[in-house]
């Protein structure tokens, strides 16, 4: 008898190994969002590295940001690692307070995200959102935001639509982060006045010299704000090994803006790069890692450090 429950104890065992080899083997294509933005580029190449290792395929599809929201609504995309809070608090009622979405982990804190000048600009006497239009004709009127749809353009359009801060004849001029970065460059090598938003972590922090950023815009873009992780409606549940190992990833100021540079000043992609800044800070995978396995149920660690 006792032989027969030893011998029952260990098939059930193996049935439930089995039982979760399937369910993650279901969960073996991990689909993430991408808005264009580098500070993203940088954080989905690190969960694509470390999905990889753990025998995991990463689909990063490139999609403004009420796209993702509607792709994690509707199950097709599971995870977006872009929730930019206060900024995106419009897309957090919308999604996520309805229960179509889940707020899943706090993975960046410390940001700032809101108008920004070059320090000459700031020098002249711009140093908060009221003083803007002070100097409209230098600015020709114009803010210069990113992709169309982000929640930063929204509140900026809304602040134009309200005449806040006397900006009601302003003009919002969207386009990529790539675009609007090259513009406002133009404008720092000519001197020119400029205002633009702006955000860290990011490499623009660096690249434009004395960059200010304004306040009086509290209101729309919060003061300092954090970063979270979202994903699908269920995704914890239905996929818990993945999602284990999102709830452990968080980044830092220094992490992100470090792997930006590298690719900024290099031009590496953010895959090299990444994998470069965790060769050098490999104690990072303990954390990330912890409680982790591969797909075939192994230990994360080992593989992933084996990739490296």
């Amino acid at each position: 008898m006792k032989k027969l429950f030893t011998t029952l104890a260990v098939a059930v065992m193996s049935l439930s190994s089995v039982v979760a080899y399937a369910a993650d083997a279901s969960c073996s294509t991990v689909r993430m969002a991408d808005p264009g933005w580098s500070d993203i580029a940088a954080t989905n190449a690190t969960a694509s590295f470390l999905l990889d290792g753990m025998g995991y395929k990463a689909k990063v599809d490139t999609l403004a940001v009420p796209i993702a929201y509607g792709g994690l609504k509707d199950g097709q995309l599971d995870v977006f690692l872009g929730n930019w809070m206060p900024a995106q608090q419009g897309f957090y009622d919308k999604f996520v307070a309805t229960g179509d979405v889940t707020q899943y982990a706090k993975n960046l804190e410390g940001t700032e995200f809101t108008l920004a000048v070059p320090k000459y600009v700031y020098d002249a006497g711009v140093h908060n959102f009221a003083d803007l239009n002070k100097f409209a004709d230098k600015f020709h009127k114009k803010i210069y935001g990113i992709g169309s749809g982000a929640p930063a353009n929204t509140s900026i359009q809304d602040i134009i639509k309200k005449n806040e801060f006397d900006l009601g004849e302003w003009k919002l001029v969207e386009s990529s982060e790539q675009a609007m970065l090259a513009e406002v460059q133009r404008d720092v090598k000519k001197n020119e006045f400029v205002v633009f938003l702006g955000w860290t972590p990011h490499p623009m922090n660096v690249q434009i010299k004395g960059m200010r950023y304004l306040k009086g815009g509290e209101k729309y873009f919060g003061d300092t704000g954090s970063v979270y992780t979202v994903t699908r409606k269920g995704y914890a549940d239905a996929c818990p090994n993945v999602a284990k190992l999102f709830s452990n990833l968080t980044f830092t100021q220094d992490m992100e803006n470090t792997i930006m540079k590298n690719v900024v000043d290099t031009k590496v992609s953010n895959a090299e790069a990444v994998k470069t800044w965790i060769k050098a800070n490999p104690a990072v995978l303990d954390k990330w890692l912890d409680g982790v396995k591969t797909i075939d149920d192994k230990d994360a660690l080992a593989a992933v450090k084996a990739k490296l």
